[in-house]
């Protein structure tokens, strides 16, 4: 996906949001405010939005000197998101088609976002998610695919969500391997925040190497690539993996919800709107 006009001001707003979490410093805040604003000239449209966050947040980074100013909230997040575990696995258990209930619950899950939403409930937006109609939902072809697949590559998106994408490895019925960005990014999850969720012997952990806020494979370490690479069957969660993934010729499957209202004109939806999504070029 690429960028458009309206991603650069959310560009610096997630900068401030990102600076004020990091440090208390006005003058660091300031200055990183300065340095990604003389950044956006040089931002191509033609680039894909976790191209231009990456930079953003390794410049947030840089200026700091915190290199994982969401830490604690990824912890808080995953630890309420654990508490929720027992209830959103008996709603699976319960229901007359667990893996669509189990996919409805990874999106219900997706609502835990730092970069462009911060409000949210988690049991509220389970409740939501499990009464609201998919705006695209491309179920059989994601069961059929499953079916013809040995194995599936789940790409993570952020801490706390990582609880939500556990329920659904765990009705899938087919050995998962669950990828994790290589270093701390707003709040997306890392090996850490994943072991936090369980995830340990329900899935095998990779990291994908990258730091930025979307699987962009040009920043991804071999081990992953070579996994893409072999992958049959790929879930990608989230916004940002969209924004890196939604042009790929795999089969992709997009779990998310639409948060941004880039990425909802994007795919002709409204903000609020869940989509279980095949890639548009999958072989």
């Amino acid at each position: 996906m690429k960028t458009y006009l309206d991603c650069l001001p959310c560009f610096l707003h997630q900068a401030l949001r990102a600076a004020r979490m990091a440090t208390d410093d006005e003058k660091k805040i300031k200055l990183v405010l300065d340095e990604v604003g003389m950044m956006l000239p040089t931002i191509s449209l033609e680039s894909t939005p976790p191209e231009s966050g990456r930079r953003i947040y390794q410049k947030v980074h840089e200026i700091t000197g915190n290199f994982d100013p969401y830490k604690e909230v990824k912890k808080r997040s995953t630890e309420e998101a654990l508490s929720l575990y027992p209830y959103m696995k008996s709603l699976v258990e319960k229901s007359d088609d667990r893996l669509l209930t189990a996919i409805r619950m990874a999106i219900a899950g997706n609502v835990i976002d730092f970069g462009p939403n911060k409000a949210f409930d988690m049991k509220e937006e389970i409740e939501a998610t499990l009464s609201k109609d998919f705006a695209i939902c491309h179920y059989d072809r994601f069961k059929d695919s499953l079916n013809r697949s040995d194995k599936v590559l789940y790409i993570g998106d952020n801490a706390g969500e990582c609880v939500f994408d556990r329920i659904l490895i765990e009705t899938l019925d087919k050995p998962v391997t669950y990828a994790v960005r290589g270093k701390p990014v707003i709040n997306d999850a890392t090996m850490e925040d994943a072991r936090q969720a369980g995830m340990v012997g329900v899935a095998e952990l990779i990291s994908s190497g990258t730091d930025a806020p979307g699987t962009l494979l040009n920043t991804c370490n071999e081990e992953f690539i070579r996994r893409y690479d072999d992958a049959e069957l790929i879930i990608s969660k989230g916004q940002g993996n969209f924004e890196a993934l939604s042009t790929q010729k795999k089969t992709i499957f997009f779990l998310l919800k639409a948060k941004c209202p880039i990425i909802a004109k994007h795919l002709g939806l409204n903000v609020g709107n869940i989509v279980l999504k095949e890639a548009e070029m999958s072989a």
